[in-house]
């Protein structure tokens, strides 16, 4: 009995540190939000799901005896998500905010709210933990399936830039932590949802493999432009030097003839000139 509960203890404590980490696993990819000032393709879907499921094991923790390991985690978690989403509203177009505050609306504020006022005032004793145990079971498998709307785009674009490889790998380790960590304390709704969150995150890491290196298409170089930028500009100075030096030649060629054209009308002037003068004479006489 010692033995076991110390076993429960140990992966109580490693699913709280892999839990954190997948927490943080985000941060670069929010890194990068902040660098561009955009959300890009990112989706806000995947931390409204995950602080909405923290927030219902956190009630669902407080229904159970010797569940401090769910309460301090999913407290933590609470706040990490909820920093995860204010920092994509910030970032995100208008569209994807509105969408983002709907989501947020509808899981965190009425849904939440209305599990709490049902299991509340409709549900006594077991029948209420049970019933938060379901809900909970749900939504832990929303958290692991919520990048698979990722998958999709993953798939049809052939590129990982949009699936963090970081997030599904911690997702993995904590599934089988706190899988562990449920059998050890007789709880399915935390052994069962981390089955299926072990199979979704070994099928991200998977396609991620497959799709890390993404065949680019094949574009001119950087220094072939540049040479052929060079060619041109050679064989334009080349004609531009060629043009320069017939065209003085012409113009020259013209003044040539119009010089000799003058000399001409000149030397006719005078030949007419003393045919004129012998007439007067001749007409005095």
């Amino acid at each position: 009995m010692a033995i076991h509960h110390s076993l429960a203890t140990a992966f109580g404590l490693l699913g709280n540190i892999i839990s954190f980490l997948v927490s943080l696993a985000p941060l670069p990819t929010f890194y990068q939000i902040y660098k561009k000032k955009s959300t890009e393709g990112f989706q806000s879907v995947p931390y409204v799901i995950s602080l909405f499921s923290a927030m219902l094991w956190i009630y669902y923790a407080l229904l159970k005896e010797n569940a401090l390991f769910l309460i301090t985690i999913n407290s933590v978690c609470a706040v990490i998500q909820f920093g995860y989403i204010s920092a994509y509203l910030f970032y995100a177009p208008k569209k994807a905010r509105i969408l983002t505050v709907k989501l947020f609306l509808l899981f965190n504020v009425f849904g939440f709210g209305a599990i709490c006022l049902l299991t509340f005032f409709l549900a006594k004793g077991t029948t209420r933990e049970k019933i938060l145990g379901y809900a909970c079971m749900v939504f832990a498998l929303s958290v692991f399936a919520a990048p698979l709307c990722i998958v999709r785009k993953v798939i049809r674009t052939k590129s990982v830039e949009y699936m963090p490889f970081t997030l599904s790998f911690f997702l993995t380790l904590g599934a089988v932590a706190w899988f562990f960590y449920g059998l050890m304390i007789r709880d399915l709704n935390i052994a069962i949802p981390n089955v299926l969150g072990f199979i979704f995150g070994v099928l991200q890491m998977v396609l991620y493999m497959i799709y890390k290196n993404p065949k680019k298409a094949v574009e001119p170089k950087l220094h072939e432009l540049s040479e052929h930028v060079v060619d041109v500009l050679k064989l334009s100075t080349m004609v531009c030097t060629e043009l320069s030096a017939v065209v003085p030649q012409l113009s020259t060629m013209e003044n040539d003839q119009e010089i000799v054209d003058e000399l001409i009308a000149k030397k006719e002037i005078e030949e007419t000139k003393p045919n004129k003068d012998i007439d007067l004479v001749s007409s005095k006489i």
